[in-house]
């Protein structure tokens, strides 16, 4: 009869050999990983695909800038005019050394940046804007805005902030169904309570003010009332509350990045403001707001 046992044997040799050589292989191609552990050899055979890359570029190619006065350098190089040059996102003046050229050198700035920002603009323009920017495919989209949602002649009617959410929401959709790569960085709308406490005390900026910039903040600059007082501090409870739309908003794009409240939180001074109005940043204030945005774009986690 023939020998069954043998028979067994065999099989459950060959059954350890196999093993033993997918355990020898298997741990041959452990060895062989890509970064965050990937196995090379297992993602040319199908296996599991390499990690992805981070999200985030911090070496941006190219900037586009979408915002308001701001962004525009309005009264930085003379009175009631921009002074794009200036621009803390894409200017090329040597003194402000903006993002873009912090970025991409000065050369690289004057042919791969462009500057579609609005003296005036509010957030319900900036659709609009953003729709300029994605035409140029750029790298990088850099916003501010909002300071004008608050800056309006009555507490009255400054922008709903419901109304400034869906329009911030519908700017990022306006960019994605375009440029879907591009990645944006939000600055927050400045402290227009503290620039209103720096810039009250030169009389010449308080003259210019009374032309009509930021009535709900500015108007009756040395008004101490309570009314005046309310009126202040509603004005700068809206714009925190913008502030947090916008870092909510930018929250639920992985391309996004908001300052984390960086500009906001900038302690501007004398040195900073327009000589012009007291109000606007003038060229230093510019290079402190390029530094800010070039900090938190080149960080390797976004701001806290």
């Amino acid at each position: 009869m023939p020998d069954r046992s043998a028979g067994r044997r065999s099989r459950t040799t060959l059954a350890a050999l196999a093993a033993v050589t997918f355990l020898g292989t298997t741990v041959l191609t452990g060895c062989d990983s890509g970064p965050e552990g990937t196995t090379k050899g297992a993602a040319a055979e199908g296996g599991r695909r390499p990690a992805a890359a981070p999200v985030w570029d911090r070496s941006p190619e190219s900037v586009a800038a979408v915002g308001d006065s701001i962004t525009r350098g309005f009264d930085a190089c003379s009175v009631l005019a921009d002074c794009p040059e200036v621009s803390w996102s894409t200017g090329t003046d040597s003194t402000v050394r903006s993002l873009a050229v912090r970025l991409l050198g000065a050369s690289g700035a004057a042919v791969h940046s462009w500057n579609h920002a609005e003296t005036g603009a509010r957030i319900a323009q900036l659709p609009e804007q953003m729709a300029l920017a994605a035409k140029e495919h750029p790298d990088l989209v850099t916003v501010m805005i909002g300071a004008n949602d608050a800056c309006r002649d009555s507490v009255r009617v400054m922008t709903p902030v419901a109304d400034f959410r869906a329009s911030f929401e519908a700017s990022m959709r306006q960019l994605r169904s375009t440029a879907p790569k591009a990645q944006v960085y939000v600055s927050s709308v400045p402290d227009l309570k503290r620039l209103w406490s720096t810039g009250r005390s030169n009389q010449l900026g308080k003259q210019i003010w009374k032309l009509g910039i930021c009535k709900s903040m500015l108007g009756d600059a040395d008004d101490m009332g309570a009314s005046a007082v309310a009126r202040r501090a509603a004005v700068q409870d809206r714009v925190v509350a913008y502030n947090g739309a916008l870092s909510e908003v930018c929250a639920k794009d992985p391309r996004c990045r908001y300052d984390g409240g960086a500009v906001f939180d900038y302690r501007f001074t004398g040195k900073q403001l327009s000589h012009w109005d007291w109000f606007h940043p003038g060229r230093d204030g510019q290079a402190r707001l390029a530094e800010i945005a070039y900090r938190n774009v080149t960080a390797a986690r976004p701001p806290a």
